[in-house]
């Protein structure tokens, strides 16, 4: 049997909580704050992360630091839609490093990518680089941020 939300407690959800934006903290410090023994956190933990609950751990970059300050969306088209495509497609969005985020949806478009480049120049050359070489690509549509309101990982839990 798969785990899943319904099987977590109180204090596991309080774990995941803290670990979301606390990915550094101590055991000792994490057992703290929820209110457990440093062997009885770390067990939850352990079974946290074997049930899939925590998928991995990673530092967060500042974009603007790393040459990446430019945050973009791009609604792509297809030019047809068919299992040959959709798996096309999927391949080498997985192979482009400069895609952040792809998703299919339903509505008026396909495809949403989320990129982040240096400027406007540099997205240009990812647009004809790597977007229009998609497979199947018939159609674009790019909103570049001008301010970013929100932008969390940090799931309610």
């Amino acid at each position: 049997m798969t785990a899943d939300f319904t099987d977590l407690d109180r204090t596991d959800r309080k774990i995941l909580r803290v670990l979301q934006t606390e990915g550094r903290i101590t055991n000792t410090d994490l057992a703290e704050k929820v209110g457990l023994s440093g062997t009885a956190t770390a067990d939850r933990l352990k079974r946290l992360i074997r049930d899939g609950f925590i998928e991995s751990f990673s530092a967060t970059l500042v974009p603007h630091k790393v040459g990446r300050g430019l945050l973009v969306f791009v609604e792509i088209k297809l030019d047809r839609t068919s299992a040959e495509i959709f798996d096309a497609f999927k391949r080498e969005v997985e192979r482009a490093e400069d895609i952040l985020e792809c998703h299919m949806v339903a509505g008026g478009f396909d495809y949403l990518l989320k990129s982040r480049v240096l400027d406007m120049n540099a997205y240009r050359k990812f647009l004809a680089d790597v977007v229009l070489t998609l497979p199947g690509v018939r159609e674009t549509h790019t909103y570049a941020v001008m301010e970013e309101i929100k932008d969390t990982h940090v799931l309610p839990v």
